[in-house]
């Protein structure tokens, strides 16, 4: 049976990891928590990682206020670039693999084609660039270290775009939503699905670990605005929808303008499908009524 070390089971990853972690029989999986790990006490993290034999270790923390970042670096640094560091050294020296969750956030968002892997970076803000070197640190740390990079993020647990948009929703008559930034919705279940489907995968005949970087968000375009739309107009809200420009609503940490993701290489490497975001919003919304 393969031991599984999940770092961060109250996020929306970690809680839809946990939730489908109950139909496996195969993985033996421990969680953490907040309450139960604070991943920048680098004694408490290492002390953790060495505590059982694991085979996999998948990082689902990080500090993801991203505005909130732009005045707290030095906690999102030790959060999404220290520990996953450290995360990545112990992990090497106990003969682990490693899983790790990044973001869109490392390119600017000028790109007009989906990013690839080898894309070149050009993080905007604090919270990209020390995702950017979380990665890097960790790839070095420990070659045996698979990044996923995803976006727009969300599920039926923890706060997020989707429950936000629901409440102001029944709580206005007419919402402001920016059209001009374009990407993909990526419900967490999904990405959950993905994360198992490698560990249990490994060691099979047709498909083994293989280290490095890859793009998982759900299939198709949309803007925030789109995304908006789709979700009232799924749950029976009325509230009307204004389009509005990035310029409208500034904030403390600039957006990436475009952040789609190209996933060839994981659709190739993995021999996954991937749901397109309309459908899999309709899983979410299901799950929340």
């Amino acid at each position: 049976m393969k031991q599984v070390l999940v770092i961060g089971s109250e996020g929306q990853l970690g809680a839809e990891i946990k939730v489908k972690c109950k139909k496996l029989t195969d993985l033996q999986v421990t969680f953490t928590s907040l309450e139960t790990l604070d991943v920048t006490n680098i004694e408490q993290l290492t002390a953790t990682i060495k505590a059982k034999q694991y085979s996999y270790i998948v990082n689902c923390t990080a500090y993801t206020a991203v505005d909130k970042a732009e005045s707290e670096k030095d906690l999102a640094n030790k959060i999404n670039a220290l520990a996953v560091e450290k995360i990545g050294e112990t992990a090497n020296n106990i003969g682990a693999k490693v899983i790790h969750v990044s973001t869109d956030y490392v390119f600017d968002g000028k790109n007009h084609f989906p990013y690839k892997e080898d894309a070149t970076t050009c993080p905007q803000s604090v919270y990209g660039e020390t995702k950017l070197t979380g990665e890097r640190q960790l790839l070095a740390a420990n070659p045996e270290s698979l990044v996923i990079r995803t976006s727009w993020l969300y599920s039926a647990h923890g706060n997020n775009f989707v429950k936000t948009m629901i409440r102001l929703g029944q709580e206005r008559e007419e919402l402001g939503v920016i059209f001009d930034q374009v990407g993909t919705p990526t419900y967490a279940g999904d990405l959950a699905d993905t994360i198992l489907h490698i560990i249990e995968s490994d060691n099979n005949q047709s498909i083994s670990f293989a280290p490095g970087i890859y793009h998982y968000s759900n299939e198709g375009v949309a803007s925030w605005y789109d995304f908006t739309l789709a979700i009232l107009e799924k749950m029976n809200i009325s509230c009307k929808v204004k389009p509005i420009e990035t310029k409208d609503y500034p904030t403390p940490a600039p957006r990436p303008h475009y952040s789609v993701l190209n996933k060839v290489k994981i659709k190739a490497v993995y021999n996954i499908e991937i749901p397109y975001w309309r459908d899999s919003l309709d899983v979410c919304l299901s799950k929340m009524k």
